[in-house]
C-alpha cells in the first residue's frame, strides 16, 4: 500500500529513541490526510489524533530507502512539514489493543520542507 503524509518526525537514519533507550526501530511520525485515515482505518490500522490533526508512526527493524521524486537517494533525516509518499506494508494479525501494524518499507521525498531544525524555535527566545 501507498500512502501520503507531511512529516511530523523522523529518525531514518538512526533508531528511534523512548525513555533514553533505542527502540532497534527506524520510524517516520506523519500527519495524515482525512483520506489517507479513512484508509488506514478501514485497513484496521489505529491513527491517532493529536490537535484535531490525525497522525500515525510508522516503524522498521530494517535500514529504510529513501528516494526523492527522480529516484535518487536521500541523506540525512527529513524535514518536518515535508511531504512525503511511503510504502507500508500491513501486519497478517491484528492486536486487540493496536490494530494491525503498518511496516515502513521505503519513502520517497516528494517536496522537501525548508524547516531547519535548529533555527525553528529561534524566535522568542
Amino acid at each position: 500500500m501507498v500512502i501520503e503524509g507531511v512529516v511530523a518526525f523522523s529518525s531514518l537514519t538512526k533508531h528511534d529513541e523512548y525513555q533514553g533507550r533505542s527502540t532497534g526501530k527506524y520510524s517516520l511520525m506523519l500527519t495524515l490526510s482525512e483520506e489517507t485515515k479513512d484508509l488506514l482505518m478501514s485497513k484496521g490500522v489505529k491513527v491517532t489524533d493529536y490537535n484535531g490533526t490525525p497522525q500515525r508512526k510508522f516503524k522498521s527493524q530494517y535500514s529504510i530507502k529513501v528516494v526523492d521524486i527522480e529516484n535518487n537517494p536521500v541523506e540525512g533525516e527529513l524535514p518536518r512539514g515535508s511531504k512525503v509518499r511511503i510504502s507500508v506494508g500491513l501486519g497478517k494479525k491484528p492486536s486487540p489493543l493496536h490494530g494491525v501494524t503498518p511496516y515502513l518499507n521505503a519513502v520517497r521525498l516528494v517536496e522537501r520542507s525548508e524547516n531547519d531544525a535548529e533555527g525553528e524555535f529561534e524566535e522568542g527566545f
